[in-house]
């Protein structure tokens, strides 16, 4: 598989009152043909959030951004275009970072979440110098992540419910 260059071509989801960001790292072949995050159909993201805040699993876009809007969650991710071979974030290079200062400075937001190791280490990387906001790292919720069950996903994502 070869290199190929892409631009996220998709809004973050927040509002002035988000009061937690998650960051993933570039959207995947999934969500990039879907327009929306966490598109993957194995991805647990979406299943995730109905558990910790009790609520059906939002089926279409709109239902998903009402989940986020209604919990004060903000959502992004930390690249804005960079190169990339499928869905692999290993080999992710050439980062152009998004502007997250912006849209802090636009928000109530007092924590952020990195949705896998490779968001936290890019977050460490390119945005943290700029925005001196540390980033809470969390399991991956993608399907390659196979160390953890929907069960244990929740047992380190609960802490989101509570800040």
């Amino acid at each position: 598989m070869e290199y190929e260059h892409f631009s996220h071509e998709f809004s973050p989801v927040y509002t002035p009152t988000s009061k937690l960001l998650i960051l993933g790292s570039f959207p995947s072949v999934k969500s990039r043909e879907q327009c929306f995050y966490y598109g993957h159909p194995q991805n647990r993201f979406w299943k995730l959030l109905a558990r910790l805040y009790g609520e059906e699993i939002p089926a279409s876009i709109p239902a998903k951004k009402d989940l986020l809007i209604r919990h004060d969650i903000a959502l992004w991710d930390v690249i804005a275009s960079c190169e990339i071979k499928g869905s692999s974030d290993s080999s992710i290079r050439n980062v152009v970072p998004n502007d997250i200062s912006s849209l802090l400075q636009q928000t109530a937001i007092n924590n952020i979440y990195a949705n896998g190791a490779k968001a936290a280490t890019l977050y460490d990387k390119y945005i943290y110098p700029t925005t001196k906001r540390p980033i809470i790292k969390l399991p991956s919720t993608s399907p390659a992540n196979a160390a953890y069950n929907l069960d244990k996903l929740e047992m380190h994502w609960q802490q989101i419910v509570k800040s």
